[in-house]
């Protein structure tokens, strides 16, 4: 049996796709995180407008505002929607490399083990036949 795994180049393969859907995962979940730090913090400084308005003109710019901080609280819904939707794409793919790479694995440690079984029985046969000499010389000594 051969001591290098025989897939070893495909198994460094589909780690490093493992690791590049990792990172692209963990890319997508934080621009989800980041967009929703946003969101949250438009909803805050919505809250925190002034309520009273003393005359029209200030009441039309919190109209203004109020409708401006809409809109842009509607394009933040969308694009965390769709930032989502890309972070569940990401874990798809993750999953799936994963599932390829872990496959690879196990045949490697099976490798592995089928190897290390080889070496323990090579040695053991290098112990028996060191024993089986060192018994057949004391038993020609015995007899001379």
């Amino acid at each position: 049996m051969s001591r290098v795994f025989p897939l070893a180049g495909l198994l460094r393969l589909r780690r490093l796709q493992e690791e590049a859907a990792a990172a692209k995962l963990a890319s997508a979940n934080t621009r989800v995180r980041e967009t929703a730090e946003e969101q949250a913090e438009a909803y805050l400084s919505l809250t925190e407008s002034p309520l009273m308005a003393t005359d029209s003109a200030t009441m039309h710019a919190v109209a203004a505002a109020r409708a401006s901080s809409r809109a842009m609280l509607a394009d933040l819904a969308a694009l965390g929607s769709r930032l989502e939707t890309d972070a569940a794409a990401a874990q798809t793919v993750y999953s799936a490399a994963r599932a390829e790479s872990v496959g690879l694995e196990k045949l490697e440690a099976r490798h592995a083990g089928f190897v290390a079984a080889e070496d323990q029985r090579t040695e053991q046969t290098v112990l028996d036949e060191l024993a089986g000499t060192a018994w057949q010389r004391r038993q020609k000594e015995a007899m001379s």
